[in-house]
């Protein structure tokens, strides 16, 4: 099997818990070499999802609940995991457009960051099902897969909009998660919540740094290329206030987010 056979192979199951099972299967096997390198091969438009949850655009979903109820924590956590669930998709994705045409060690990156989507999937599924709750059970917004769609013919613009704006973003916005959840004695979740941070601050680093080495490869300056495919294709602005500190971990300076900023 090569490593864009092994994509396809998740991006079309449907189910969430095969989904998983199967990104950690190839990942394991990848690192090993059991797994080839990727070749062009055709790709769904869509992945494939279960009947549940119920999508729906951004515009129609309930407003999620605050405060610390136990219902409004376990909002937050299936909308969570839905992220998650399209992260791994993302990944996959990526690994196998773009992979082809890129050194292994872009693969090796991506393929493990798939790896974590799946395990932190995996970890948010587990935490509602002790909630008294499961994936699909409250409905999830369609609109995270239109990154990708948006941006299926240009490499350094995937990776500008998903891990430097979409997974950027969780930095900036996760630790009053935890800060909260904490607050309301939720320490399961936020043990969750704190794995994910820190996991996505490899993930940025890595979408930095191939898009740093796209722009090389191409005589382009990374700073307002950046800022170019950002006002170009995410379709929102970048909202203030960012995690300086996490975000310079992943070796992502304000420098290029701060002069766009809402």
């Amino acid at each position: 099997m090569n490593l864009s056979t092994a994509a396809v192979t998740v991006l079309t199951t449907a189910d969430p818990a095969e989904k998983v099972r199967l990104s950690r299967r190839f990942a394991e096997e990848w690192r090993t070499g059991a797994i080839s390198q990727p070749v062009a091969a055709p790709l769904p438009d869509r992945p494939a999802r279960p009947t549940e949850p119920q999508l729906l655009p951004v515009r129609d979903m309930p407003p999620r609940r605050k405060g610390g109820s136990a219902a409004g924590r376990t909002a937050l956590v299936h909308a969570l995991a839905h992220i998650e669930l399209n992260a791994i998709d993302l990944s996959w994705d990526i690994v196998a457009r773009f992979g082809s045409d890129m050194p292994k060690k872009f693969s090796d990156d991506w393929v493990q960051v798939a790896d974590d989507e799946a395990r932190h999937f995996d970890m948010l599924s587990h935490l509602l099902e002790s909630q008294g709750s499961r994936y699909g059970a409250l409905p999830a917004h369609d609109g995270l897969w239109q990154s990708s769609q948006d941006t299926a013919h240009d490499l350094a613009a995937r990776l500008a909009v998903v891990p430097l704006v979409l997974e950027a973003r969780g930095l900036d916005v996760t630790p009053a998660m935890i800060l909260n959840l904490r607050k309301f004695g939720d320490d399961a979740a936020a043990d969750a919540l704190q794995i994910i941070h820190d996991d996505e601050i490899t993930h940025v680093a890595a979408g930095r740094r191939w898009f740093e080495y796209v722009c090389a490869e191409k005589g382009l300056e990374p700073i307002p290329t950046w800022q170019t495919l950002v006002k170009t294709y995410f379709k929102g602005s970048l909202k203030r206030p960012f995690n300086e500190v996490s975000r310079s971990k992943a070796g992502f300076a304000a420098a290029f987010y701060e002069p766009i900023a809402d």
